[in-house]
């Protein structure tokens, strides 16, 4: 999993409350089992006019003009401003995926649902919650600047927009800790392979059947 530690990105504005994970991986895309190719068909029934199919070359379709990551101002946004209740609806890990994926690093939001706010922490994403109104004036800083970025230092727990000023936000202690040092679950596992190997080794030593039945 990378590690997030501070990151400056270009901010793009998803002005909707109650954004379901249907609406951000729609359910055809779910049939893959793989964690990778997602970013292609992030809020796919918004982002495109035709409707999509796993497998389509996403340079055959027919881009919606008018749906925010299609506009030029926000080519290569890599933090997603967005309303409350984000990420509702069933828990596919898949939203996520397609998130990251598409090249986001955070989401900042009034609220998010929470299987979705987990499963971003376990993908190397991070959630960030705000109150509305400080969400709401970035909303209008957006709109207003156009190149609007802001750098996000996890370490410190701050957002800091353009003219220097800092917001701070929470983040729990454990969470923060596998984000900045880019630990999965797998990875978290993987720090204690030393103990791991050494007791399937004693364990074999003593109870040598057992290498006949793995």
């Amino acid at each position: 999993m990378q590690k997030f530690t501070i990151h400056q990105g270009l901010v793009a504005p998803m002005d909707r409350e109650n954004v379901d994970t249907d609406a951000i991986i729609p359910k055809q895309f779910l049939k893959s089992i793989r964690k990778t190719g997602f970013g292609p068909n992030l809020f796919d029934e918004w982002r495109y006019l035709d409707k999509g199919e796993p497998g389509q070359d996403p340079t055959t379709r027919k881009p919606n003009p008018d749906f925010v990551l299609n506009q030029p101002r926000y080519a290569g946004a890599s933090v997603l401003l967005t309303r409350k209740n984000f990420g509702c609806g069933s828990s596919r890990e898949h939203a996520p995926w397609a998130i990251d994926q598409y090249g986001f690093r955070a989401v900042i939001a009034p609220s998010y649902a929470d299987i979705f706010f987990n499963n971003c922490f376990k993908n190397g994403l991070l959630p960030i919650v705000l109150p509305e109104a400080t969400v709401a004036q970035l909303f209008d800083e957006v709109y207003a600047f156009p190149g609007y970025q802001l750098t996000i230092d996890l370490e410190r727990q701050v957002i800091v927009k353009p003219q220097g000023e800092e917001i701070p936000f929470e983040v729990q202690a454990f969470r923060k800790y596998c984000l900045l040092n880019g630990l999965d679950d797998i990875g978290l596992t993987l720090r204690h392979k030393d103990k791991i190997a050494a007791f399937e080794k004693e364990r074999l030593a003593t109870k040598p059947w057992l290498a006949h039945t793995m």
